[in-house]
């Protein structure tokens, strides 16, 4: 004899109900007019459905080192806001500057013993130097959406959680032959998935 159970309320739901996927992912490869991949390019999106209304936070630091007389990383992404610490990791001293229109600072010359802080309030592309050593050079990008990720050594760029619908992408890379150093381009984010496209930069010096 066969006996059927009543199932739970809540289970008779889940059974009916599929499951909702609220955000999707952007996957770019970034390559230059040669076809090579290209690192270090920061990909911004702003959604059509808006920003969430939350502080912005990244999962990497918001530090910028000077190691190897060399800025590390050679791009860093911070949101707006942010107060980015500049540890010299070197045994000389270094005397960081910026005269980019976001932010111009000088941080004259400092060894390992002080750290100094540089608060940026101001959306946009900050170029770096070193008074005594020329060849350093490095790139600080103030973005005010939360959507931002860079590409790495492979080309490609990940971001996901974001809404379904258009979208404003932008990306930027400092030797881009382009205004600004950036391209925009409007993409339509699925609910749910992927989207994956390829993008082609022509950079300076190739």
């Amino acid at each position: 004899m066969l006996r059927f159970l009543t199932p739970l309320p809540g289970f008779a739901v889940m059974l009916l109900t599929p499951s909702l996927a609220i955000a999707g992912d952007l996957e770019l490869h970034v390559v230059d007019q040669m076809g090579k991949p290209v690192a270090d390019a920061v990909v911004t999106v702003k959604p059509a459905a808006g920003l969430p209304n939350r502080p912005i936070t990244f999962p990497w630091p918001l530090t910028m080192v000077q190691q190897n007389i060399a800025f590390n990383p050679h791009v860093l992404i911070v949101p707006v806001g942010a107060t980015v610490p500049f540890p010299n990791k070197d045994n000389v001293r270094h005397h960081i500057y910026s005269y980019s229109k976001p932010a111009r600072f000088n941080m004259k010359l400092y060894g390992q013993s002080e750290v100094p802080t540089y608060t940026f309030r101001t959306a946009g592309a900050v170029a770096l130097g070193c008074n005594i050593h020329d060849r350093m050079s490095g790139f600080i990008k103030v973005v005010d959406t939360p959507y931002a990720a860079k590409s790495g050594h492979d080309g490609t760029v990940r971001i996901s959680g974001m809404p379904g619908g258009n979208a404003t992408v932008t990306i930027w890379h400092p030797m881009a032959r382009t205004p600004d150093n950036e391209m925009v381009m409007q993409v339509a984010l699925g609910a749910s998935g992927v989207v994956s496209k390829p993008v082609s930069l022509t950079l300076r010096g190739m």
